[in-house]
């Protein structure tokens, strides 16, 4: 259901705290994939103003919109309806362990939920659970300044072609470079993994 467009002063407050931060969510994901509101609208079908008011909480998308813009970030639906907190007063503050977001990924063998409590920010903190074997084989690269801290198991992160071998405890760091990753170990590796700029 749409809501009509009102001057910011009086939108700003009839958006609740949920609103707010599906907005700020679809913002930032736009933002990571390196897509303007011209090129969001011509992929989703939609006004440049559409999704400007989208991402600001003046306008509220309907299920088929969520649809479609978890289908363009290549994200799960569930990513956007997961703002609940226990207490107001964690919102945007804390994310408690059984009600952490569950991030998509295309590849087998990775599981990762979302730390920090939205999308916004300078950064993503992400835990990555590698199952044992899983490796992603083919290069990638991010314009982000990377970091993670193996809180169990065995994982091995190729960075610029040299590969290192961590264990529990140790930690990397990295910008811009092409990497790859593999859990060498038979039991699931666990990572926190720290991006800037979000890329979720």
């Amino acid at each position: 259901m749409k809501r009509p467009i009102l001057p910011p002063t009086t939108a700003q407050t009839l958006q609740g705290p949920d609103e707010r931060l599906l907005a700020g969510d679809i913002r930032a994901l736009r933002k990571a994939r390196g897509l303007t509101l011209a090129e969001t609208g011509l992929k989703l079908g939609r006004s440049v103003g559409w999704v400007s008011q989208v991402e600001r909480g003046l306008s509220t998308p309907s299920l088929s919109d969520i649809r479609a813009l978890a289908e363009l970030f290549g994200v799960p639906i569930s990513l956007f309806f997961s703002h609940d907190v226990p207490q107001e007063s964690e919102r945007g503050v804390v994310v408690r362990a059984g009600r952490r977001r569950a991030l998509g990924t295309n590849e087998s063998g990775l599981v990762e939920e979302l730390l920090s409590p939205d999308l916004g920010g300078s950064f993503e903190m992400v835990r990555s659970v590698f199952a044992p074997g899983a490796e992603l084989k083919t290069e990638a690269r991010r314009p982000t300044e990377e970091a993670g801290y193996v809180a169990s198991g065995l994982f091995d992160i190729q960075i610029s072609g040299v590969w290192h071998r961590l264990g529990e405890g140790d930690s990397f760091r990295f910008e811009g470079k092409p990497y790859r990753w593999r859990n060498p170990g038979s039991e699931p590796a666990v990572v926190i993994w720290v991006v800037s700029p979000p890329v979720y």
